[in-house]
């Protein structure tokens, strides 16, 4: 089965790592980190990448494609265009920190709402991402209007040889905030993707080999 993973930029390290250890046949695709700051932007980018010439139309050239999104802030939006299409998936879950900090992240959710979260890229890229993305960096007055209600920093790492916990601790020291450090690894974003295919798989082999 050849598989086709359109990712969020946030994300693609992680996923290669699975699809490696998976040992799938698969090709990947990234749609920048930087739209979770406009996520209308994304199910758009995704189309694009979908149907676009530059990639050959990825919709029809691939058994089945997974999108390396939860909803992320998408509003539905790529839920109704997976609609048009039998062979794509995507993450279950609302984001990214959910979907790897599984119960940890329940967990700290229901304790401390407001919670601040990083995973390893948005730690390494936090300067870039979020500080000068919102503005902070030239209008710093503005943090109490962004994170006046936020309490705690929480980092979620996810590969052994990626620590950021130094640039995560800098982040929640310029953010006023208490600094949590967990180590989820990728299994429980390892458990859903595999559960996506296997499952897939399973309902396709079965839809052909029982045709209407």
């Amino acid at each position: 089965m050849k598989i086709g993973i359109i990712a969020c930029g946030a994300i693609v390290r992680e996923l290669i790592a699975i699809a490696n250890r998976q040992q799938w046949d698969y090709e990947l695709t990234a749609v920048p980190a930087q739209l979770h700051n406009r996520p209308e932007r994304i199910a758009p980018a995704i189309e694009e990448k979908l149907e676009g010439e530059k990639l050959d139309g990825w919709a029809s050239r691939f058994d089945l494609i997974l999108l390396g999104y939860a909803d992320c802030g998408t509003g539905g939006a790529l839920d109704a265009l997976m609609e048009r299409y039998e062979h794509i998936v995507r993450i279950s879950g609302p984001h990214c920190y959910e979907f790897y900090g599984g119960a940890t992240f329940d967990k700290q959710n229901d304790e401390h709402l407001g919670t601040f979260y990083l995973t390893d890229f948005l730690a390494r890229h936090f300067d870039g991402l979020v500080w000068k993305g919102l503005g902070l960096d030239r209008y710093p007055e503005l943090l109490p209007m962004y994170f006046g209600n936020y309490t705690h920093l929480m980092y979620l790492q996810q590969l052994p040889d990626q620590d950021e916990s130094a640039r995560a601790q800098a982040a929640a020291a310029k953010m006023g905030l208490q600094y949590v450090h967990v180590n989820p690894g990728l299994d429980e974003l390892e458990q859903r993707v595999v559960a996506l295919v296997n499952e897939w798989q399973k309902t396709h082999v079965l839809s052909n080999a029982n045709p209407q």
